[in-house]
């Protein structure tokens, strides 16, 4: 499984023949980017924040999107397959599990009320896409965390994110959500904190290409 860090939280994941994008938003957006997310196979959307999610880029793209009734009823032109918590579907050969997401308030971008998280399996490698949650309790399983950390209460802390990781039995935890200015850590502090946690993680730079 080979992934591709965007901006935000969106990243390319690459396996069994198959490229499935999560979260193309409009921060930090480059013209250059679109060459890529148009290989895509699927497309999945988490909520419906604009930085999660590039309306006026997606209605334009002939891949299939799956996310919420919420997304749907507030990007209505877009073509949606709607999906909820529990769901499974597949991508090929990919298995995609919906899981919950609890994202925490904030009042800019409006608050949001149905939000999930992905597993994907490829069956070999789990990755498990938070979303922007806070912690939750869960039972999930997954090889490596891909968790948005930020300094606010609208998703995870680094405390959270290193106790998600423990929780879900992650090897590798990959850092998301890095561009959203003041709301973020600084990065030798996370650095700090993680290397004082002993585990293994990444905090990846823009178009980085990471094999797990």
């Amino acid at each position: 499984m080979k992934v591709l860090k965007f901006p935000q939280s969106c990243i390319l994941i690459e396996t069994k023949g198959k490229k499935v994008l999560v979260d193309p938003s409009e921060v930090k957006y480059e013209e250059r980017f679109l060459d890529t997310w148009k290989q895509a196979d699927a497309i999945l959307v988490t909520h419906r924040h604009s930085d999660h999610i590039y309306a006026d880029i997606l209605k334009n793209l002939n891949i299939p999107i799956y996310s919420t009734q919420e997304v749907l009823n507030f990007y209505p032109s877009l073509k949606i397959n709607l999906i909820k918590e529990n769901d499974i579907f597949q991508i090929g050969q990919v298995k995609i599990e919906v899981v919950k997401a609890i994202h925490g308030f904030i009042a800019a971008g409006g608050e949001i009320f149905e939000n999930v998280g992905f597993i994907i399996d490829d069956g070999e490698t789990r990755l498990y896409i938070t979303s922007d949650t806070i912690r939750f309790n869960n039972n999930y399983k997954a090889d490596v965390l891909f968790a948005d950390v930020t300094a606010f209460d609208a998703s995870m802390s680094k405390w959270g994110a290193v106790a998600t990781m423990k929780d879900v039995g992650a090897k590798l935890l990959i850092v998301a959500h890095q561009e959203a200015g003041k709301l973020i850590y600084g990065k030798e502090e996370l650095e700090s904190y993680f290397d004082s946690q002993k585990i293994n993680y990444i905090i990846p730079e823009i178009m980085q290409s990471i094999e797990i």
